[in-house]
């Protein structure tokens, strides 16, 4: 994350945008060779280039035993070495024949955008009195939308993952251990990790599975779906997520509300805070 913040900061300074950012996820290492001497600036924008390139290498189909690009669904049927085991609305799921690892190819959508995140409204009048006081829409997002999620199931102490590369065509490819799936349907909302803080509905309305406060180096996400599908039991019997959709959380709305931003810098230090401060007898 780090190396394409970099990478994206150097290429606003030249004036090169960067939404949506797949055009900085698949520049080419060598693609400024001719203008790194122009001035400081696009000496910069290449080396930033060439440093997130070898964190996130670009990685042809093929070398996952698919055919070329000139199949009409290369990925349709399966690979040598990857057996196809389900597909789901950010990606399609494969299995290693040789060591059992899943392999999740997150294939690009309409305008550059992959994969999905959140996107946040205030409530209004028209809504009523007792609507919540934040409505969260899932929509398409972005590259590092999908990063950031990855990172998240990481620091949630979910399965281990690792991003493999992204192919020419866009699609970026993670790899992760195989866990245990639980029973489909499974009522989990007891069972997710007690870093996922339950959020009161006065706050928030998503209509997603299970939305959760969690808070990552200090700044809070919005997480949600974390249901049975997106569970697994590693080799110890541990719950762990293995896929989630997340957003950072809307803080700039939130101080709009007084009660919203009071509960959120109770659960930031005390994940079991209530809605409403406690307050001493001798107080009442």
């Amino acid at each position: 994350m780090e190396a394409f913040a970099r990478l994206g900061a150097a290429a606003t300074k030249v004036g090169i945008g960067a939404d949506p950012d797949d055009t900085l996820v698949l520049w080419e290492d060598d693609e400024l060779s001719l203008l790194t001497d122009a001035d400081e600036l696009w000496h910069e924008l290449d080396e930033a280039a060439r440093a997130f390139r070898k964190t996130l290498p670009i990685v042809p189909l093929e070398a996952f035993g698919f055919p070329g690009d000139d199949h009409e669904d290369p990925m349709g049927e399966g690979s040598p070495f990857l057996r196809r085991i389900g597909s789901g609305v950010e990606a399609s799921a494969f299995q290693s024949v040789h060591d059992g690892s899943i392999y999740k190819f997150y294939l690009p959508r309409e305008e550059g955008r992959i994969g999905g995140t959140f996107s946040f409204s205030r409530a209004t009048p028209a809504d009523g009195l007792d609507a919540p006081a934040l409505h969260a829409e899932a929509c398409l997002g972005s590259y590092r939308d999908l990063l950031e999620k990855l990172a998240l199931i990481l620091a949630l102490d979910g399965m281990p993952t690792e991003v493999v590369g992204v192919t020419p065509e866009g699609v970026l490819v993670a790899k992760q251990v195989l866990g245990e799936r639980l029973p489909e349907g499974e009522d989990v909302s007891e069972l997710l990790p007690g870093s996922l803080i339950p959020i009161p509905a006065r706050f928030l309305r998503a209509h997603r599975d299970h939305p959760r406060l969690a808070f990552v180096k200090g700044r809070p996400w919005f997480v949600a779906d974390t249901h049975a599908k997106n569970l697994v039991r590693d080799t110890n019997g541990r719950l762990r997520v293995i896929d989630l959709l997340a957003a950072p959380f809307p803080s700039e709305l939130a101080a709009q509300d007084p009660l919203m931003h009071d509960w959120l810098a109770r659960v930031a230090l005390d994940p079991t805070a209530g809605l409403l401060q406690a307050a001493h007898d001798d107080e009442l």
